[in-house]
């Protein structure tokens, strides 16, 4: 970027500025020269980085919350914890569950008694029914009854599978890898699936979200291209991550997800970029810096010491017919510090005042 720069004032001409009475208010007739240099405009690329607030989270950050309720009667990890998918982490008094249970299946094999005796009864009563032996009262009676035992021995074996159910899980298990958080009760306590904190969570950190907002302005810029959503992601370019401590984490991400709604209290849009945290080193709940690279082609690029800004609004001194002219001038919002992308107010080939632009003032000459 300093070569380019260089290469522009290398080409560029040291230029006299002539304090002329009727030029530049001087009513004094002795001509003050000031040298200034100047730089030719061509279009050319750059890189700029741009910074945005990012608050990092696991890829899923499970709240672990008991289905049934009972005491705790033994925690089976402790906190911080490397947990994998299906690992037992909390065991819950299995004992009125179990009682339960049995009281199921002992109901299923009554049930089952009691259908085989329908079936029987109304096998019977079909036999004597044939015979003009029964009649056809009783004989449909039989058959009613024994629908009805079927339907009890339904009911019967789907409150054993519920009571199964209820004595699974007193035993907590995690649905995914990860970290364990902070175990909020201990071996004794009473839980239950109302609890307002739940016995702890669980972070997938393998791969680490970033979420920080981008202005609409800013999304808009990117979307300008045409590309559909999934073919816009696709075509962005890596971002790094500057964590809290200000140093560079080591690997690179990828933006994801941008959202298709403005926050209309900030009307900014959320944007998630994904970090690989095999090693575990970005923390979920922590904070960070997502650097942005905006890659720029065929722009004009110039220095930010040759303008000057008025109510907010930036200006350089282009040389027009000789003489220095205060030209308003639109500049992209990311910049590197030290330069602009002009937008708006300046053509290839027009030439600017680089250095010095504190001292000029409207219609100086410049030979």
């Amino acid at each position: 970027m300093k070569n380019r720069l260089k290469t522009g004032i290398a080409a560029a001409s040291a230029v006299v500025c002539l304090s002329f009475a009727s030029s530049c208010g001087d009513k004094q007739t002795a001509d003050v020269a000031h040298s200034y240099e100047t730089l030719t405009l061509e279009r050319t690329s750059r890189t700029f980085d741009s910074y945005y607030a990012a608050t990092l989270k696991g890829c899923q950050d499970v709240e672990i919350r008991p289905q049934v309720s009972g005491t705790i009667v033994k925690i089976c990890i402790g906190e911080g914890a490397v947990i994998r998918k299906g690992q037992a982490l909390f065991i819950i008094d299995q004992v009125p569950y179990e009682a339960a249970l049995q009281t199921a299946e002992a109901n299923v094999e009554v049930a089952r008694a009691n259908v085989a005796t329908a079936e029987i009864t109304a096998r019977s009563k079909e036999e004597l029914y044939r015979k003009n032996i029964v009649s056809a009262y009783e004989y449909q009676t039989s058959r009613n009854t024994l629908q009805s035992r079927r339907a009890e021995l339904a009911l019967a074996e789907a409150q054993e599978v519920n009571a199964r159910n209820d004595l699974s899980y007193t035993v907590v298990k995690s649905p995914v890898d990860g970290i364990a958080g902070m175990i909020a009760y201990r071996v004794g306590a009473l839980v239950g699936p109302e609890i307002t904190e739940p016995l702890t969570r669980v972070s997938d950190n393998k791969s680490m979200h970033a979420y920080f907002s981008m202005t609409e302005n800013q999304v808009l810029a990117l979307r300008r291209s045409g590309e559909s959503p999934d073919s816009l992601l696709r075509s962005m370019p890596d971002v790094r991550l500057r964590m809290s401590d200000g140093t560079l984490y080591s690997e690179k991400g990828g933006i994801d997800a941008i959202s298709g709604v403005i926050d209309p209290s900030t009307g900014a849009i959320s944007v998630r970029a994904t970090f690989p945290n095999e090693k575990y080193i970005l923390t979920s709940g922590g904070s960070g810096t997502v650097v942005y690279p905006y890659e720029l082609h065929d722009v004009i690029v110039i220095p930010q010491s040759a303008t000057y800004e008025v109510q907010d609004k930036v200006y350089v001194w282009k040389v027009v017919d000789g003489k220095a002219v205060s030209t308003l001038i639109g500049v992209m919002e990311v910049s590197n510090g030290q330069e602009y992308i002009v937008t708006e107010g300046l053509a290839e080939g027009e030439q600017i005042v680089t250095e010095g632009v504190g001292m000029l003032e409207e219609g100086c000459r410049i030979e």
